[in-house]
């Protein structure tokens, strides 16, 4: 009978150290592979090869893990203006890239609705919004609340986007025989409306006329400077 021979620590190789940016390229991975739903920090501290307490020194929970997270995936997003592009096709286009990176993970475009990303990137994205609304001479605070409205308008997008092709989301469908109900007497003006145009539409179309709305908002308001 033969015995193992005990292989000491120090012959094993060291563990990279643990970092903000290691654990995010560990939440990725673990997000490619298992999807969003699976990511915990019990499942990102295994792929580390350590165990959860040891990421609570970075990160509190799952809800920063997520706001990391986003703004690692906003590393893909083309951030970047020359101003040769105009104002309004350029924010239409880097919002419609925001929408589409978080309907592609429903988990976080749910938890960008009550989370800021944390990172470069994420300052990136409102570095750049920041500087088309300021082309188009909105005011300080105007462009502020704009941005917050914005970022806020694309992920309650995404996440009803995520939902409905996940199919955990409601069907229009069910919209229109909601709307149909109305009573005449309780609901007159409901009941007289046309009310096949609620769902009228394409996403697209309906998330470039919703954009177009908040930004001629954005850009008409004048707000005072002081409280």
């Amino acid at each position: 009978m033969t015995t193992r021979t005990p292989i000491s620590r120090r012959e094993r190789p060291a563990k990279p150290a643990l970092s903000r940016s290691a654990i995010v390229n560990a939440a990725l991975r673990v997000l490619e592979r298992d999807g969003a739903e699976k990511l915990t920090i019990r499942r990102v501290a295994a792929e580390l090869d350590t165990g959860p307490a040891s990421l609570y020194v970075y990160v509190k929970n799952v809800t920063v893990l997520h706001a990391l997270l986003i703004d690692g995936l906003l590393a893909d997003l083309d951030l970047a203006w020359d101003g040769t592009e105009p104002w309004r096709e350029r924010l239409h286009r880097v919002i419609g890239g925001y929408i589409n990176l978080l309907t592609a993970h429903g988990n976080l475009a749910r938890s960008a609705i009550f989370v800021w990303p944390d990172g470069p990137h994420y300052l990136s994205l409102v570095d750049l919004l920041l500087r088309l609304l300021q082309s188009t001479g909105a005011d300080e605070k105007s462009a502020a609340w704009g941005i917050d409205l914005l970022l806020q308008h694309a992920s309650v997008t995404a996440a009803e986007w995520a939902a409905r092709a996940s199919g955990t989301g409601q069907e229009v469908d069910e919209l229109t025989a909601t709307l149909a109900s109305a009573d005449h007497e309780r609901h007159p003006a409901l009941a007289a409306f046309n009310t096949a145009a609620f769902t009228q539409g394409t996403p697209d179309e309906r998330n470039r006329w919703a954009l177009d709305t908040l930004l001629d908002g954005i850009t008409r308001a004048t707000l005072p400077v002081n409280d």
